[in-house]
């Protein structure tokens, strides 16, 4: 099922590992326009309790959404949603 915008829901329970599929999940959001670039992503115990996972997982999926390059993340800032190269999504 998904809600209005498009954004599938998270499902911890499917074929692929946990930190995964919220990773999959966040990047949907971003996509949908849900998060904005340059907006800052709720902390990590407050995405651990959002998504009802452990803060290991958090971590391993934003550290998974750095590697997409989705997120920046900013030693004692937080976690932002990267600017998106409208070069790269002409190509």
């Amino acid at each position: 099922m998904a809600d209005a915008q498009g954004i599938p829901d998270f499902d911890p329970d499917g074929a692929v590992y946990v930190y995964a599929a919220m990773a999959d999940h966040i990047a949907a959001r971003i996509a949908a326009g849900d998060l904005r670039p340059n907006s800052r992503l709720p902390g990590e115990r407050d995405l651990a309790s959002e998504y009802g996972v452990a803060l290991g997982t958090v971590r391993r999926a934003v550290e998974e959404l750095r590697e997409r390059g989705l997120v920046v993340t900013l030693p004692a800032k937080g976690t932002y949603v990267a600017k998106v190269n409208v070069a790269d999504d002409t190509a």
